[in-house]
């Protein structure tokens, strides 16, 4: 089985468009992708597992939540999602869902919380700066120019996934005292997700220039790609983001009613 991965310069990250035979061989084992996943998972185990009693940490399922999201990560990395990213739109759009959408939200339960931001529209921020970082990258040009860069292929979903990171992250600290955020973000997210989508769906001619020549092997004109990657965010991973916040909500509730009966019992 033959291992890729493209060590910069310029020129697609994930390499050249796989064939459907060969996708399967097409793991993306760059040893830095590697290096930055593994250092990580050794500094939550560090901040978070090693912490001195006393300290306060997730719960053990919270943790697991997290580790649950780091392997979510690594997988849409490393595995041939990454090759099939370069031939298919859907795919790409696939790969940024697996990360935003889904990983996001679970790291971020792992985390440590804290008392919320000092500003009461914080999440409602995070949730405009996330929409306008997809937004971006899924324009034609920005779109166009991850697959002659690596450096910019990897801005894309540093700052997709810093952006869904710190979108979960603060509703989860808002916690029950600023609900009405926390819901503004959850449709703020969900809406704008649901409108690419939709743009992305009923468009009439194909948008991007990578997929125009790449498609054709996995059956599928650009348009019809196209459309399909629309589909993917414009339903289930507009309903998945809100249904996380809207989760994560419930279990910052979840813990204040069961802080509230502790003091009331003592």
């Amino acid at each position: 089985m033959a291992f890729v991965y493209s060590l910069g310069g310029s020129g697609t990250y994930c390499g050249a468009p796989p064939q459907p035979e060969h996708l399967w061989s097409r793991w993306n084992l760059d040893p830095r992708l590697i290096a930055a996943l593994l250092l990580i998972l050794a500094a939550y185990l560090v901040a978070v597992e090693l912490r001195p009693a006393g300290r306060q940490r997730p719960s053990l399922w919270l943790r697991l939540c997290f580790y649950g999201g780091w392997s979510l990560s690594g997988l849409a990395l490393v595995s041939p999602l990454c090759a099939l990213s370069v031939s298919l739109a859907s795919a790409r759009v696939g790969q940024h869902m697996v990360l935003t959408v889904l990983a996001a939200p679970l790291v971020a339960l792992g985390l440590p919380r804290r008392p919320p931001p000092g500003f009461a529209g914080a999440s409602i921020a995070a949730a405009a700066v996330f929409g306008a970082i997809l937004w971006f990258w899924q324009s034609p040009g920005p779109y166009e120019a991850t697959f002659q860069s690596p450096t910019i292929y990897w801005a894309m979903h540093l700052t997709a996934f810093g952006a869904a990171l710190a979108l979960c992250w603060l509703v989860l600290a808002d916690g029950p005292a600023r609900l009405a955020g926390t819901l503004a973000a959850a449709a703020i997210t969900s809406l704008q997700m649901g409108l690419l989508g939709a743009i992305l769906t009923f468009t009439d001619r194909p948008l991007y220039a990578p997929h125009l020549l790449t498609t054709q092997a996995w059956g599928l004109t650009p348009l019809a790609d196209q459309q399909l990657a629309g589909a993917i965010m414009w339903i289930p991973a507009g309903i998945l983001m809100a249904s996380a916040v809207v989760a994560g909500l419930a279990l910052t509730l979840q813990g204040a009613g069961r802080r509230a009966l502790r003091v009331s019992a003592s």
